[in-house]
């Protein structure tokens, strides 16, 4: 996987925690139980078989889903601290 691919897996991650992050704010989550169940099973285990290779991706995909909004916050950190090139 290249590093823009890891990336854009990343921020897919954090799309959808952030759903399931609002879904228990909206108290919804019971109905969708199952459903998140399974994303959350087959995001661990999409990271257990990248640990091998890719193991900081591996690393952001479980912070991304644990905490998303954290994690989207220290990538946007992480971009406004990166040097602009000049347009």
């Amino acid at each position: 996987m290249t590093p823009e691919q890891a990336t854009r897996l990343v921020e897919l991650v954090e799309k959808v925690g952030l759903l399931k992050r609002e879904l228990e704010h909206n108290q919804d989550r019971e109905r969708y139980e199952a459903r998140l169940a399974r994303i959350e099973q087959k995001l661990f285990a999409l990271a257990d078989a990248m640990i091998e290779t890719n193991p900081d991706s591996a690393a952001a995909i479980r912070k991304a889903w644990a905490t998303p909004a954290r994690s989207l916050a220290f990538r946007n950190a992480a971009h406004q601290k990166a040097p602009r090139s000049p347009d």
